[in-house]
């Protein structure tokens, strides 16, 4: 059940905690979905949402755990004893057990993993904490059904039942031999068809996706979102199958690198949120907001060499914010398409083949708004070489900023490093310097000052 929340609804809440109203808490959040709860405890104070979550039972509060904001959740396990968090773990798969632990303290891992009365569930997650939290193994999840190939259609059947317990929900059932190594799947339809002394190996599927245990996380989500895949089996170096991933883990994944990249785009080099500390912020800012000023100024250095030209003809420097403006946009808008065609793994064929696309795509938007620059040039100062010159420079500036703005973002990925820093004020700094050079020299070419 959804819940609004009013300012009633919060001023409600914070009578309760204040008096001490068990029950009516409870009956508050009785049958509410743990996103909805986990929301309204963002919007009361740390120690009202601290009171609530201990009066929650411990399926509940594992699942609000999970979703509240990062730093809140830090304060809340921070607060809570090893004996009280390991309640909760005990209730979360071990995927987001293992994300929970991996956010404590050292010691404090160790205090917790002890606390964990399921030995077998305590000794998964500590295998889960050896992957790096960005590769296949950190995203996995332990639980899983699968079956041997061995067995006939009613062993199996019984043995699923079994498995199915410790499943919050089967998304695939997986078929393996008796080294535990990956063959297939099998399809719900094909078991109950299939007559109970059928061999499995006679009616999975042999055709099956799956990752290894060190493929990074990025990867994993464009297979799935190329396959429109719900889960994925994983598996290590010999083939053994060892877990699967979930679409839910997926979208986290996806969600945090579009952050990522919208903050690198926006010149933003760390992971920040809006209530951090002014000097966290700051850092982030800081280095992009330098090259900006560096590149201006560049630019101002530049004009600063044909400062008699601007004294003569007045009218390039009305247009030079113009001039700027474009090839800031220009190669903004050519990053912006190869960067998200990199994320998609949409971008195929050859460096030179992409540019001479971007550059014949640049030549002909440079040549319309240069004509229509010309005109308006010509019509109102009635000086048909500033007008050429002004146009032509025009359109050399949007063809060399949609150049720059597709090879920056190709030549970052062939180097390893993420192309999304191409998008924001580096490609706009440098074409600004660009276009400004590119400008004067023609203008200086064809004016003859």
């Amino acid at each position: 059940m959804a819940i609004e929340i009013t300012r009633e609804l919060l001023k409600g809440l914070q009578s309760c905690v204040a008096n001490q109203k068990d029950k009516e808490i409870l009956e508050t959040f009785e049958s509410v979905h743990h996103a909805d709860i986990a929301e309204v405890l963002e919007e009361l104070t740390f120690e009202e949402a601290l009171y609530i979550i201990r009066l929650l039972d411990s399926e509940t509060t594992s699942e609000v755990l999970m979703d509240i904001d990062e730093d809140t959740r830090e304060r809340v396990l921070g607060e809570l004893s090893a004996k009280e968090i390991a309640e909760e773990i005990d209730e979360l798969d071990t995927d987001d057990a293992a994300d929970v632990i991996a956010e404590l303290p050292e010691e404090r891992k160790q205090e917790v993993i002890q606390e964990i009365e399921d030995k077998e569930h305590a000794k998964e997650i500590v295998e889960l904490l050896r992957y790096d939290e960005h590769s296949a193994g950190g995203l996995m999840a332990k639980e899983l059904v699968k079956v041997n190939e061995n067995w006939n259609v009613m062993s199996c059947v019984k043995e699923m039942r079994q498995q199915a317990e410790e499943v919050t929900r089967v998304h695939s059932i997986y078929v393996v031999d008796n080294d535990g190594k990956l063959k297939g799947r099998l399809s719900l339809k094909d078991l109950l068809m299939a007559s109970t002394r059928s061999k499995i190996a006679d009616v999975y599927i042999p055709n099956v996706d799956y990752v290894y245990v060190h493929d990074a996380a990025d990867e994993v989500a464009n297979i799935m979102r190329k396959y429109d895949l719900e889960a994925i089996p994983v598996v290590d170096e010999l083939g053994v199958l060892v877990g699967r991933i979930t679409i839910d883990d997926i979208v986290d994944v996806i969600k945090e690198e579009a952050d990522k990249d919208y903050q690198l785009a926006a010149g933003i080099t760390q992971d920040v949120e809006a209530d951090d500390s002014i000097l966290q912020l700051t850092r982030a800012r800081l280095p992009w907001l330098f090259l900006g000023l560096i590149g201006g100024i560049s630019a101002a250095s530049i004009m600063g060499f044909f400062d008699e030209a601007l004294s003569k003809n007045a009218i390039l420097f009305m247009f030079t914010p113009l001039i700027a403006a474009m090839a800031g946009n220009v190669g903004v808008q050519s990053s912006a398409i190869i960067v998200q065609g990199l994320a998609n793994d949409d971008v195929k064929g050859s460096v030179g083949k992409r540019l001479l696309k971007e550059m014949s795509l640049a030549a002909v938007n440079g040549a319309i708004l240069a004509i229509l620059l010309f005109f308006f040039v010509l019509v109102s100062e009635s000086d048909i070489n500033m007008a050429i010159a002004i146009s032509v420079s025009l359109f050399a500036v949007i063809v060399v900023a949609g150049l720059i703005g597709t090879f920056i973002p190709l030549f970052l990925h062939k180097r390893g490093i993420d192309p999304a820093i191409a998008t924001g004020p580096f490609i706009t700094t440098s074409n600004d310097i660009f276009g400004i050079l590119i400008y004067f020299s023609i203008a200086k070419l064809i004016i003859g000052f």
